[in-house]
This record gives structure tokens, sequence and C-alpha cells, in this order.
């Protein structure tokens, strides 16, 4: 137990951004389990719209979203100074997608997300974590 002298840092803050309710719920519980803070939205539109977005942490967004892609999303949010670390998840991307994740260095996982690779995607960006 920390002593009252020892400052706790707090766990990194995930933004996941995904359409479909229940990969969305999956990811929120198993990235609890993992230690994260979790926030979850439904739609591009509604973080957009969340006047507070966390500096620390990093997005997870899943590509194919009903207003936007996830790549516009990311630009809008790079446009909004929002310069969080982010993972970009699909089903089947386009060698497009893939060539942009690449060139911009956005780490691309795909669905279905069983082998731990968005884990370690997170780990990696993530400032201080290996």
């Amino acid at each position: 137990m920390p002593s009252h002298s020892e400052i706790v840092p707090a766990a990194p803050t995930i933004i996941v951004v995904e359409d479909d309710k229940a990969v969305r719920n999956s990811l929120k519980f198993s990235l609890q389990i993992e230690g994260f803070a979790v926030r979850i939205y439904a739609a591009a539109q509604e973080l957009l719209a969340d006047p507070f977005v966390v500096s620390t942490g990093c997005l997870v967004i899943d590509y194919r979203l009903p207003e936007m892609n996830g790549l516009d999303l990311l630009a809008e949010l790079r446009r909004r100074d929002v310069t969080l670390p982010a993972i970009l998840i699909t089903t089947h991307p386009s060698d497009e997608v893939r060539a942009y994740t690449a060139t911009a260095g956005i780490p691309l996982v795909e669905k279905p997300l069983l082998d731990g690779g968005l884990l370690q995607a997170i780990h990696a960006v993530l400032p201080g974590k290996d």
C-alpha cells in the first residue's frame, strides 16, 4: 500500500471510438481489466462534441464509422490540437488505408482483435510504456 507521501500515477486513458456496441463494450471491459481508464464513444461526432478530451493516453479509432472514417476523425482531432497517439482498428483494410497508416506512423490493428495485437499497440504508443 502506498504511503500518503507517495504519488500514484493515474492510469492512462484510452479513448475508444467504435460504432459496434458489442465491440465497444468488450474493448472497455478488457482494457479496464488491464488497468486503463477507458472512455467510449459510439460515433466520431460524439467525441468531437465532447469539450473534455484527455491530454494523456491514446486513441483507439475504428476506421469504418458512420459519419466519417477514422482517418478523417483523426485529422479533425489533429486540427483541434489533440495530439494523443492513435491506433486505427478495422476489418479488411484496403491497400490505401494500409499505406496511409504506415506512412503516417499510425499502428493498424485488424479485427477480430483476438491475438493481443491491440494491447501491444497501446503499450507501444504510450509514453514510457514498453
